[in-house]
Protein backbone atom coordinates (compact mmCIF):
# COMPACT_ATOMS: atom_id res chain seq x y z
CA UNK A 1 0.00 0.00 0.00
CA UNK A 2 1.35 3.45 -0.93
CA UNK A 3 2.34 5.67 1.94
CA UNK A 4 0.27 8.80 2.45
CA UNK A 5 1.89 12.11 3.21
CA UNK A 6 1.04 13.80 6.49
CA UNK A 7 1.00 17.34 5.10
CA UNK A 8 0.99 19.08 8.48
CA UNK A 9 3.84 16.98 9.84
CA UNK A 10 5.81 17.50 6.62
CA UNK A 11 5.42 21.29 6.93
CA UNK A 12 6.47 21.26 10.59
CA UNK A 13 9.60 19.24 9.89
CA UNK A 14 10.52 21.47 6.95
CA UNK A 15 9.94 24.61 9.04
CA UNK A 16 12.31 23.23 11.69
CA UNK A 17 15.14 23.38 9.17
CA UNK A 18 14.13 26.83 7.94
CA UNK A 19 13.89 28.31 11.45
CA UNK A 20 17.25 26.83 12.43
CA UNK A 21 18.86 28.12 9.24
CA UNK A 22 17.51 31.61 9.89
CA UNK A 23 19.01 31.60 13.39
CA UNK A 24 22.39 30.39 12.13
CA UNK A 25 22.47 32.85 9.23
CA UNK A 26 21.77 35.71 11.62
CA UNK A 27 24.48 34.66 14.10
CA UNK A 28 27.14 33.33 11.72
CA UNK A 29 26.28 34.52 8.23
CA UNK A 30 25.25 32.48 5.22
CA UNK A 31 28.73 31.70 3.93
CA UNK A 32 29.74 30.25 7.31
CA UNK A 33 26.60 28.13 7.56
CA UNK A 34 27.21 24.48 6.76
CA UNK A 35 24.76 21.63 6.39
CA UNK A 36 26.67 19.88 9.21
CA UNK A 37 26.00 22.86 11.51
CA UNK A 38 22.32 22.72 10.62
CA UNK A 39 22.13 19.01 11.37
CA UNK A 40 23.69 19.59 14.79
CA UNK A 41 21.27 22.46 15.44
CA UNK A 42 18.21 20.40 14.52
CA UNK A 43 19.38 16.94 15.57
CA UNK A 44 18.35 15.65 12.15
CA UNK A 45 20.06 13.37 9.67
CA UNK A 46 21.56 14.38 6.34
CA UNK A 47 18.94 12.25 4.61
CA UNK A 48 16.19 14.16 6.38
CA UNK A 49 17.64 17.49 5.19
CA UNK A 50 17.87 16.39 1.57
CA UNK A 51 14.33 15.10 1.75
CA UNK A 52 13.17 18.72 1.97
CA UNK A 53 15.95 20.68 0.25
CA UNK A 54 18.17 19.74 -2.65
CA UNK A 55 20.86 22.29 -1.80
CA UNK A 56 22.00 24.99 0.59
CA UNK A 57 20.75 27.57 -1.93
CA UNK A 58 17.26 26.05 -1.80
CA UNK A 59 17.34 26.44 1.97
CA UNK A 60 18.30 30.11 1.60
CA UNK A 61 15.37 30.59 -0.75
CA UNK A 62 13.04 29.08 1.88
CA UNK A 63 14.46 31.38 4.56
CA UNK A 64 13.87 34.46 2.41
CA UNK A 65 10.33 33.33 1.60
CA UNK A 66 9.69 32.89 5.32
CA UNK A 67 10.95 36.42 5.95
CA UNK A 68 8.68 37.76 3.21
CA UNK A 69 5.64 35.98 4.62
CA UNK A 70 6.32 37.41 8.07
CA UNK A 71 6.77 40.94 6.71
CA UNK A 72 3.52 40.77 4.73
CA UNK A 73 1.69 39.40 7.75
CA UNK A 74 2.94 42.37 9.77
CA UNK A 75 1.34 44.87 7.37
CA UNK A 76 -1.92 42.96 6.81
CA UNK A 77 -3.89 45.01 9.38
CA UNK A 78 -3.53 48.21 7.35
CA UNK A 79 -3.62 46.69 3.86
CA UNK A 80 -6.80 44.85 4.77
CA UNK A 81 -8.46 47.74 6.59
CA UNK A 82 -11.83 48.90 5.27
CA UNK A 83 -11.51 52.46 6.59
CA UNK A 84 -8.20 53.38 4.91
CA UNK A 85 -7.70 55.04 1.54
CA UNK A 86 -5.59 53.40 -1.14
CA UNK A 87 -2.81 55.92 -0.55
CA UNK A 88 -2.83 55.16 3.17
CA UNK A 89 -2.68 51.44 2.45
CA UNK A 90 0.21 51.76 0.01
CA UNK A 91 2.20 54.01 2.32
CA UNK A 92 1.40 51.64 5.19
CA UNK A 93 2.62 48.70 3.12
CA UNK A 94 5.95 50.37 2.38
CA UNK A 95 6.51 51.70 5.89
CA UNK A 96 5.41 48.45 7.52
CA UNK A 97 7.80 46.29 5.51
CA UNK A 98 10.62 48.79 6.08
CA UNK A 99 9.91 48.82 9.82
CA UNK A 100 9.90 45.02 9.94
CA UNK A 101 13.30 44.94 8.24
CA UNK A 102 14.66 47.74 10.44
CA UNK A 103 13.85 45.71 13.54
CA UNK A 104 15.78 42.77 12.07
CA UNK A 105 18.76 44.62 10.65
CA UNK A 106 21.28 41.96 11.69
CA UNK A 107 19.39 39.27 9.82
CA UNK A 108 19.05 41.45 6.73
CA UNK A 109 22.78 42.22 6.80
CA UNK A 110 23.62 38.53 7.14
CA UNK A 111 21.74 37.83 3.91
CA UNK A 112 22.75 40.95 1.98
CA UNK A 113 26.17 39.97 0.62
CA UNK A 114 25.11 36.57 -0.61
CA UNK A 115 21.84 37.95 -1.95
CA UNK A 116 23.70 40.29 -4.31
CA UNK A 117 26.22 37.68 -5.40
CA UNK A 118 26.24 36.78 -9.09
CA UNK A 119 26.14 33.14 -7.98
CA UNK A 120 22.62 33.63 -6.62
CA UNK A 121 20.89 35.04 -9.70
CA UNK A 122 18.62 31.98 -9.92
CA UNK A 123 17.65 32.31 -6.25
CA UNK A 124 16.80 36.00 -6.74
CA UNK A 125 14.66 35.27 -9.78
CA UNK A 126 12.75 32.51 -7.98
CA UNK A 127 12.26 34.81 -5.04
CA UNK A 128 10.93 37.61 -7.23
CA UNK A 129 8.47 35.22 -8.82
CA UNK A 130 7.34 33.99 -5.40
CA UNK A 131 6.94 37.52 -4.03
CA UNK A 132 5.07 38.57 -7.14
CA UNK A 133 2.59 35.77 -6.62
CA UNK A 134 1.83 36.97 -3.09
CA UNK A 135 2.29 40.73 -3.35
CA UNK A 136 0.85 41.18 -6.85
CA UNK A 137 -2.81 40.51 -5.95
CA UNK A 138 -2.52 42.77 -2.90
CA UNK A 139 -1.11 45.64 -4.97
CA UNK A 140 -3.78 45.07 -7.60
CA UNK A 141 -6.55 45.46 -5.02
CA UNK A 142 -5.00 48.63 -3.58
CA UNK A 143 -4.49 50.16 -7.03
CA UNK A 144 -8.05 49.28 -8.03
CA UNK A 145 -9.30 50.97 -4.87
CA UNK A 146 -7.21 54.06 -5.67
CA UNK A 147 -8.61 54.14 -9.20
CA UNK A 148 -12.16 53.99 -7.81
CA UNK A 149 -11.35 56.76 -5.32
CA UNK A 150 -9.83 58.92 -8.04
CA UNK A 151 -6.41 59.11 -6.39
CA UNK A 152 -4.74 56.87 -9.03
CA UNK A 153 -5.20 57.24 -12.78
CA UNK A 154 -4.41 53.85 -14.37
CA UNK A 155 -6.05 51.77 -17.06
CA UNK A 156 -5.35 48.28 -15.74
CA UNK A 157 -4.65 47.79 -12.00
CA UNK A 158 -3.24 44.27 -12.48
CA UNK A 159 -0.76 45.30 -15.16
CA UNK A 160 0.19 48.38 -13.15
CA UNK A 161 0.81 46.16 -10.12
CA UNK A 162 3.31 44.19 -12.21
CA UNK A 163 5.11 47.39 -13.11
CA UNK A 164 5.25 48.39 -9.43
CA UNK A 165 6.66 44.98 -8.50
CA UNK A 166 9.49 45.50 -10.98
CA UNK A 167 10.13 48.97 -9.55
CA UNK A 168 10.13 47.66 -5.96
CA UNK A 169 12.57 44.87 -6.85
CA UNK A 170 14.83 47.31 -8.64
CA UNK A 171 14.80 49.79 -5.78
CA UNK A 172 15.64 47.04 -3.30
CA UNK A 173 18.70 45.95 -5.23
CA UNK A 174 19.79 49.53 -5.88
CA UNK A 175 19.47 50.39 -2.18
CA UNK A 176 21.37 47.25 -1.17
CA UNK A 177 24.27 48.05 -3.49
CA UNK A 178 24.30 51.65 -2.30
CA UNK A 179 24.41 50.41 1.30
CA UNK A 180 27.55 48.40 0.53
CA UNK A 181 29.08 51.42 -1.17
CA UNK A 182 28.23 53.49 1.88
CA UNK A 183 30.07 50.97 4.08
CA UNK A 184 33.15 51.41 1.88
CA UNK A 185 32.89 55.20 2.08
CA UNK A 186 32.01 55.46 -1.60
CA UNK A 187 28.51 56.88 -1.07
CA UNK A 188 26.81 59.36 1.25
CA UNK A 189 23.50 59.52 3.04
CA UNK A 190 22.49 62.19 0.53
CA UNK A 191 22.99 59.65 -2.24
CA UNK A 192 20.52 57.41 -0.41
CA UNK A 193 17.99 60.20 -0.03
CA UNK A 194 18.29 61.03 -3.73
CA UNK A 195 17.85 57.39 -4.72
CA UNK A 196 14.73 56.93 -2.60
CA UNK A 197 13.24 60.24 -3.77
CA UNK A 198 13.74 59.18 -7.38
CA UNK A 199 11.94 55.90 -6.85
CA UNK A 200 9.14 57.68 -5.02
CA UNK A 201 8.68 60.09 -7.90
CA UNK A 202 8.62 57.18 -10.34
CA UNK A 203 6.01 55.40 -8.24
CA UNK A 204 3.80 58.48 -8.10
CA UNK A 205 4.08 59.04 -11.85
CA UNK A 206 3.18 55.44 -12.66
CA UNK A 207 0.03 55.77 -10.57
CA UNK A 208 -0.58 59.42 -11.50
CA UNK A 209 -0.81 60.06 -7.76
CA UNK A 210 -0.38 63.53 -6.23
CA UNK A 211 3.28 64.49 -5.93
CA UNK A 212 4.64 63.78 -2.46
CA UNK A 213 1.66 61.61 -1.50
CA UNK A 214 3.41 58.22 -1.50
CA UNK A 215 6.24 58.14 1.01
CA UNK A 216 8.34 55.23 -0.20
CA UNK A 217 11.15 55.14 2.36
CA UNK A 218 10.97 57.49 5.34
CA UNK A 219 13.85 59.42 6.87
CA UNK A 220 14.05 57.15 9.91
CA UNK A 221 14.75 54.16 7.65
CA UNK A 222 17.33 56.12 5.67
CA UNK A 223 19.09 57.01 8.94
CA UNK A 224 19.03 53.43 10.20
CA UNK A 225 20.68 52.04 7.08
CA UNK A 226 22.75 54.92 5.72
CA UNK A 227 23.30 57.27 8.67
Amino acid sequence: MARTLDVDAHAVRRDTFVEAAQRLIQTRGYEQLSIADLLVETGASKGAFYHYFDSKEALLEAVIERITDAALAAVSPITGATDCTAIEKLVGLFSGIAGWKNARKELMLAILDVWLSDDNIVVRERFRSSVGGRLGPLLTRIIAQGKAEGSFDVDDPATTAGVLLALIAGSGEAASRLFLERQRGAATIEDARTLMATYQQSLERILAAPRGSLTYIDEQTVQIWFG
